[in-house]
């Protein structure tokens, strides 16, 4: 037994001399995708630096050794590998070669984090909160309030909740008018948008609105669901107009509305027209989800291959160990691709369909990512459905998608060039 005690001392020490490192895989050996996330956040928390390892056994993270890492990887069921220096600077040459696409970006600070949402409980929940809480990646809630207070330079990354920036209360006026929540709902945001001294809803949207694209022209990092997408940048467009009905603000429409949209106001896309009917569930035209004929079986997009050493900014954002990703369903499913303006990338597409699923893009010094759907492990989440439950999704391809644009901004700083 003394014998294995030393056994045991010995090798504990020979970590330390040799220099080993942690090799988290993120290939289909991983056993828990999304929490290894978590683990590289938490060492850049430990002011230890990251090596991601771009199309290196699907987007692989390397890191200096350190026990209490080891612990965490343990503790949160990561899979990881224990290597030599020696292989890891076979690795690096094996990355490096020429014909090679893959690459390495170092992570040397984590972003901090915020996210968009209403501090009252809603009655659906949020797939980035959901998956950041799993990963155990810290964040702040912030609302109307904090970005009017100016409150989102201190924040390298904001996420947009599933928002309806146009002040028509998600346009679930025609299925839930009469209900409790949806009343409450509407109560709660005019009491609010009084009290930061708007008269409208939409117009107090639309001054957050303007403050986001402040933040993001300064070189702040946004990211948006569902229907935060579309109905943020119709906002922008819209912004001498009034585009709410009234039952939504007490009064009518501005006449040729669609006539007067300002496209060169929006981030993403152009030549979009509104569905100004209250009883139809949808904002615009660039979403697909009325239009679309694709079976839920058949619900499929795809993750373009990028050049990782000369397109390193999309090959991080489409980091992944599957290319084929299910699709799912939401207010906003998926983007008309003629509606994308031309300095937009596709990061994800449906071609079959002529639809977008993730784009991203550049506005000043920042940049920004819009993902169509609600959730990517429950392909129609309905008002009310329970929340998904992650532990039984833990390798899911379209949650990494998000996770992939979390930890983009700790790239960013210093080797990525906007």
């Amino acid at each position: 037994m003394k014998i294995i005690f030393y056994l045991i001392i010995i090798l504990s020490c020979s970590i330390e001399i040799f220099g080993t490192n942690i090799l988290i895989p993120m290939n289909n050996k991983q056993k828990n995708h999304l929490k290894a996330y978590g683990i590289a956040y938490f060492s850049l928390q430990k002011n230890m630096n990251v090596d991601w390892l771009l199309n290196f056994k699907g987007g692989s993270f390397l890191i200096n050794y350190n026990r209490e890492i080891e612990k965490v990887c343990i503790l949160r069921n990561v899979s990881f590998e224990i290597v030599s220096d020696d292989y890891k600077n076979e690795i690096i040459e094996e990355i490096n070669l020429l014909g090679n696409n893959a690459d390495i970006v170092k992570l040397e600070t984590y972003p901090k984090i915020a996210v968009y949402s209403p501090k009252e409980n809603q009655p659906w929940d949020d797939a980035v909160t959901l998956v950041l809480s799993y990963a155990e990646i810290p964040y702040d809630v912030i609302y109307d309030e904090e970005i009017l207070s100016n409150i989102l330079p201190i924040y390298d990354w904001l996420h947009l909740h599933h928002e309806d920036f146009t002040g028509q209360y998600g346009k679930f006026y025609f299925s839930f008018k009469n209900t409790p929540w949806y009343i409450d709902q509407k109560r709660s945001f005019e009491n609010r948008a009084n009290l930061l001294g708007f008269n409208k809803v939409s117009k107090q949207k639309l001054a957050v609105s303007l403050k986001i694209k402040e933040f993001l022209f300064e070189g702040g990092f946004l990211f948006a669901m569902c229907s935060a997408t579309d109905s943020y940048d119709i906002c922008l467009s819209a912004e001498n107009l009034d585009i709410c009905d009234y039952m939504f603000d007490g009064d009518g429409l501005t006449k040729n509305n669609n006539e007067k949209l300002n496209y060169e106001n929006t981030i993403a896309f152009e030549n979009f027209k509104l569905i100004e009917n209250p009883n139809i569930y949808e904002f615009s035209d660039i979403d697909v989800t009325r239009t679309r004929k694709i079976d839920k079986n058949a619900d499929f997009f795809t993750l373009f291959e990028f050049s990782a050493k000369w397109d390193p900014i999309p090959t991080i954002l489409t980091q992944n160990h599957s290319r084929i990703i299910k699709g799912f369903m939401g207010q906003t499913t998926a983007f008309n691709k003629n509606l994308i303006k031309s300095s937009v990338i596709i990061l994800g597409e449906n071609k079959g369909a002529n639809e977008a699923k993730y784009i991203h893009g550049k506005y000043g010094k920042g940049m920004w990512s819009f993902y169509g759907g609600h959730d990517p492990e429950d392909y129609q989440h309905r008002v009310g459905d329970p929340q998904t439950e992650l532990d039984l999704y833990p390798n899911s391809p379209g949650y990494r998608i998000i996770l992939n644009n979390i930890l983009f901004p700790a790239a960013r700083k210093k080797k990525l060039k906007t």
